[in-house]
């Protein structure tokens, strides 16, 4: 008897997109982005992304039951952001553990080139990361994701999900 294994993978998930106009309060002296404010950006996407999901801002930052802080960060600059520019900024969750997470952040100007026909090309910016632990905010231990926070996971992201095995 032979067995036949088959292993389904489900098609990857769209990653949150969200849109963005670089402001003159974004940028420097020298007028490109200052390179905290990148962070801002991403900071806002990752908002947008949570309210897209269901998730109540109010609900999720002010004095929750679970605290999901940043506890680490990095960005790198492929581009300078000037005033005026389009922005485009992908948000990818992917779940670390059962009680961490990590948000890709694509940041990636938008141009848009023609007169009759129109031809919207994008160019790589910035890619930031923040990594979150799930903290009880009472006794500031580790704790599971939310099923909010999962349900936004399995949305715009990835989550610890194994591919189906049929027999």
């Amino acid at each position: 008897m032979r067995l036949a294994l088959f292993f389904i993978t489900l098609a990857p998930r769209m990653p949150f997109t969200y849109h963005r106009t670089i402001r003159f309060s974004d940028t420097d002296a020298a007028g490109v982005v200052f390179f905290a404010n990148i962070l801002t950006i991403c900071h806002e996407a990752y908002e947008a992304s949570l309210s897209a999901a269901g998730i109540n801002a109010s609900d999720f930052f002010c004095y929750p039951r679970i605290a999901i802080p940043i506890t680490h960060t990095t960005v790198d600059f492929t581009r300078p952001l000037f005033c005026g520019d389009d922005v485009r900024v992908y948000v990818t969750p992917k779940q670390l553990k059962d009680s961490e997470f990590e948000v890709a952040y694509d940041l990636f100007t938008v141009e848009t080139t023609g007169d009759e026909i129109t031809s919207v090309q994008e160019f790589p910016a910035a890619r930031g990361f923040t990594k979150h632990v799930c903290i009880d905010s009472a006794s500031r231990t580790r704790t599971q994701i939310p099923p909010n926070v999962m349900h936004w996971l399995e949305q715009w992201g990835k989550s610890l999900g194994n591919p189906i095995e049929l027999l």
